[in-house]
């Protein structure tokens, strides 16, 4: 049976597939968009993807302002959704406590007191290190009462990204448990393309690892033989958010979209490099050295490494009991990971590399 949907952050990586997951199965989705007039370019886009861009429509917002900046006529058109979909989120390392709690928090409460109000359950994405129960400790985050954390030490410590999603997280729970009101949270690891086609956007963390890669940036593999980057692919994270957003036995609760078996960190970049055809680093640094390496002006720059992106690598492993038990539920599972990174590889090394070295050849001249 096709619904109405709201989404948030549609132009995305992940909206995108998203949009095209929904509007193929024709559920009219209405889009969240600072500029509508670029709704044409993302149908194209999703249609590309699969979708059916004829059940794709614009609504004028911003996710920074009160009330998203809808306007009237456009709340009443979205409060008809069955789900909202919260994606957006301002993602750079280096952004200010400000900036970033201004989008990640204030934005995610706009979308939440909307939701709520009308009774309409809410979906949000949040990210794989909130299952992290020691480093969310470690950095400082009360885990049993997260309203007494001290949030500009966390934000010291991780930076404005990390520490705006993660206080986000909490203070949209509590305002929807105060509220009596659903919510469904999926917690993805970072996204490979898709396993198909390697499809994935400029500026994602893999896409710009890949990158640091091929361009011989990585000296050493930051870590042990024990740290990973645990990965999912964008088709098998969207085939989870989309199923537990219907699901009624879903309501208030959480799961890990993770692929379990992600090789340790040092797998990975050999697998990356043996796609690119170049030298893998084979010499561990240690993290917490290569963090105080990178406070040296300039060096995080000339090594296209920033030192809020190490936070993610870690050695934690995850119970996936819950998400197997979802998979057999839906009757869907992860799909070839090997062959999703390197499609993905592929896709970064033609299509994303290729489309930067003519961007700058024009800019040039």
């Amino acid at each position: 049976m096709s619904v109405e949907c709201f989404v948030t952050g549609g132009s995305g990586f992940v909206g995108q597939h998203l949009l095209a997951a929904l509007t193929a199965q024709g559920h009219k989705t209405w889009v969240l968009m600072r500029s509508p007039g670029n709704i044409e370019r993302l149908k194209e886009q999703v249609g590309q993807l699969g979708g059916n861009p004829e059940y794709i429509h614009a609504v004028e917002g911003d996710i920074s302002q009160e009330g998203l900046g809808l306007s009237e006529a456009d709340k009443e058109r979205v409060t008809s959704a069955a789900v909202f979909f919260h994606l957006a989120a301002q993602f750079s390392w280096g952004l200010t406590p400000e900036r970033a709690r201004t989008v990640n928090v204030q934005g995610a409460l706009s979308v939440a007191r909307l939701a709520a109000s009308q009774r309409i359950r809410l979906l949000m994405v949040g990210g794989f290190m909130l299952q992290n129960l020691n480093h969310l400790a470690r950095i400082g985050v009360d885990i049993q009462c997260p309203e007494n954390t001290n949030w500009p030490a966390v934000y010291a410590r991780v930076g404005g990204y990390e520490g705006s999603k993660l206080e986000s997280h909490f203070a949209v729970i509590r305002y929807m448990q105060d509220a009596d009101a659903d919510y469904t949270i999926v917690h993805p690891a970072t996204v490979c393309g898709h396993s198909e086609n390697g499809h994935i956007l400029d500026g994602q963390p893999l896409a710009e690892l890949i990158r640091n890669l091929a361009q011989g940036r990585f000296k050493a593999v930051p870590g042990s033989a024990s740290h990973w980057l645990p990965l999912v692919s964008v088709d098998y994270l969207v085939n989870m958010i989309t199923c537990v957003a219907f699901d009624p036995a879903m309501a208030n609760r959480q799961v890990l979209a993770l692929y379990e078996r992600t090789p340790n960190l040092q797998g990975m970049l050999v697998q990356i490099a043996d796609t690119l055809k170049v030298k893998a680093p084979r010499r561990h640094i240690p993290i917490g050295l290569l963090r105080s390496i990178l406070t040296i002006p300039g060096l995080a720059t000339r090594l296209g490494i920033s030192a809020e992106s190490l936070n993610f690598i870690q050695t934690q492993r995850f119970d996936m009991g819950n998400s197997r038990q979802l998979e057999r539920k839906y009757a869907f599972t992860h799909p070839d990971m090997t062959q999703a990174l390197e499609n993905t590889v592929r896709y970064v090394n033609g299509s994303l590399m290729k489309k930067s070295k003519s961007e700058g050849a024009g800019q040039r001249g």
